[in-house]
């Protein structure tokens, strides 16, 4: 269950990572691309399997933190799944859609650490 939970963990991290990584490549001419929607389901998928392993164990779930967190995680989602729809149609994606994937993404980073 360890490597389970190291695994799950490592992927969360790399979605993470994805999103705001390419938020920031793409810092001047903001878009949103199809693989930050994807990371995005990564990211979401991996903390709720985090989630139902702590729940199944001793762990103790901080129930409105992972509620908080997963409230962001879905406006993450739809944010960069509507942006890689315009970006796919060939239409211009807006700043603040763009800046919302990855400023959101790190909105979430920083309320997994810091509370």
């Amino acid at each position: 269950m360890t490597f389970l939970t190291g695994l799950l963990v490592f992927l969360h991290l790399v979605g993470a990572a994805i999103i705001v990584g390419t938020w920031i490549y793409t810092m001047k001419r903001p878009t949103v691309s199809p693989g930050q929607f994807h990371a995005s389901l990564l990211s979401l998928v991996t903390g709720l399997l985090l989630v139902a392993i702590h729940e199944m164990g001793d762990g103790d779930v901080n129930h409105v933190k992972v509620a908080v967190k997963l409230l962001i995680a879905l406006a993450v989602a739809v944010a960069a799944f509507v942006g890689q729809r315009r970006t796919r149609r060939g239409e211009t994606v807006s700043t603040g859609l763009a800046h919302a994937v990855g400023g959101l993404a790190l909105i979430n980073m920083a309320v997994a650490t810091l509370w």
